[in-house]
């Protein structure tokens, strides 16, 4: 096996280790997002019980 073959499989592994930290990235915000949905329906549920 030549350097040329074991820096090509160097840069797989590394390219699949950030592709996959970007997914989980993307995840952790779309959690987020939802999160801050649910917290401002349950204000307007608060606000509308508090006026009725």
């Amino acid at each position: 096996m030549t350097n040329s073959y074991h820096a090509k499989a160097i840069a797989a592994i590394f390219a699949v280790l950030i592709l996959s930290s970007c997914g989980n990235t993307i995840r952790g915000a779309g959690q987020d997002a939802a999160n801050a949905v649910n917290a401002t329906e349950d204000a307007a549920r608060d606000v509308k019980n508090a006026a009725d």
